[in-house]
């Protein structure tokens, strides 16, 4: 079964440009990775500190294989301390 992962990402006052590019960074090695079916970076309109990511997995354990992978470690050992909140991913499975 198909799954489908959010992350929200809020950047402390002066570190957007980090956040974006961390975002950046890890974008290419993961939409290669096989299991991945669809990977993309957004910003709020509203809040320009205010980032998502929005991605597609074949099943569960595609995802939990890229939660493992060096690119993804490094992401999230770079991106953790410029956040104002504690990094959160909600998996969730499509309904309609």
């Amino acid at each position: 079964m198909e799954v489908f992962v959010f992350a929200r990402l809020h950047a402390l006052p002066g570190k957007r440009q980090e956040v974006l590019a961390a975002m950046f960074e890890v974008q290419e090695p993961t939409r290669r990775e096989p299991g991945c079916l669809g990977y993309g970076g957004f910003r709020s309109v509203r809040d320009p500190d205010e980032f998502c990511i929005h991605s597609r997995w074949q099943d569960l354990e595609a995802f939990e294989r890229d939660a493992e992978l060096p690119h993804t470690v490094r992401f999230l050992e770079t991106v953790e301390p410029l956040l104002d909140h504690p990094f959160k991913i909600t998996r969730a499975e499509q309904l309609w």
